[in-house]
C-alpha cells in the first residue's frame, strides 16, 4: 500500500499549481482562501488541488471555526524524499562505475565502442 501512496504523491506533484500549494504550505499552514490569494487559479481550483494532495496523502487538514487549515504531512513528504534520495544513489552509483570503466581503458580485444555498447 506504500508504493501505491509513493505513487500518488509523484503523481500528485506532476502538477505546477499544486507545486505551488505545497510551496506555500511549506511556510507554514494556510486556509484555502490564503492559499488562493497567491495562486493564478479560483478558489474552487484551489480546493480541487488540494483535495488531490490529501488525497495523496501530502496534506492534511483540520477545522479551526468555519476555516479549514491545511498543512504539509511531513511523513509522506519524507518517504518522496527517501525515494529520492534512493534513485540519486543509484545515479551516483552508476555515474562512478562508467568513469571507473573509462578510466581503465579499453579491456583486452576491445575498444571503447565495444564497452560503451556493452553498457548500453
Amino acid at each position: 500500500m506504500i508504493a501505491y501512496e509513493d505513487a500518488n504523491g509523484w503523481a500528485a506533484l506532476a502538477d505546477g499549481t499544486r507545486r505551488a500549494i505545497v510551496a506555500s504550505l511549506a511556510d507554514g499552514p494556510r486556509s484555502v482562501g490564503e492559499l488562493a490569494a497567491g495562486m493564478p487559479v479560483s478558489r474552487p481550483a484551489v480546493s480541487q488541488h488540494l483535495n488531490v494532495l490529501k488525497d495523496a496523502g501530502l496534506v492534511s487538514a483540520h477545522q479551526e471555526g468555519t476555516r479549514r487549515i491545511y498543512q504539509l504531512n511531513p511523513i509522506a513528504l519524507a518517504a518522496l524524499r527517501d525515494q529520492l534520495d534512493t534513485y540519486w544513489q543509484r545515479a551516483l552509483a552508476s555515474y562512478t562505475e562508467v568513469v571507473s570503466n573509462d578510466a581503465q581503458g579499453p579491456g583486452e580485444g576491445e575498444d571503447r565502442a565495444e564497452q560503451k555498447a556493452k553498457r548500453q
